[in-house]
């Protein structure tokens, strides 16, 4: 029993101890205007990306809209409807091109105020 004690105490020591003895040191990096413009042309990608994907899903929104609105026959639901899709439609993508145009100032301004 004593011998399974033991051998118990120290299976749990090596696991414990081997994180700290083979652990390589994590040395932190200096920070260099380079890597600050990596993350901002990451960012900007990012925020074109958006901006696209947006855009297409609004495209797609005014040809849904627009052929609800066509093919509604007088119907008066379906009429309201398509006129919802597509004035929302147009809500979402001003909105979008609003944030563009709004990110595209702002990182203009911090560019040429704290530099790149």
């Amino acid at each position: 029993m004593r011998k399974y004690r033991f051998i118990n105490l120290l299976a749990l020591f090596i696991m414990l101890a081997t994180p700290f003895v083979f652990a390589d040191t994590a040395f932190a990096q200096e920070a260099t205007s380079g890597s600050i413009g990596q993350v901002e042309n990451f960012i900007r990608s990012l925020i074109k990306v958006a901006a696209g994907l947006s855009g297409l899903v609004a495209t797609v929104f005014f040809i849904i809209g627009g052929f609800t609105y066509i093919t509604s026959s007088g119907n008066p639901e379906k009429l309201e409807k398509a006129k919802h899709t597509l004035i929302w439609s147009g809500v979402g993508l001003t909105i979008v091109i609003a944030a563009f145009v709004i990110s595209t100032i702002v990182t203009d301004l911090a560019t040429g105020a704290f530099g790149s």
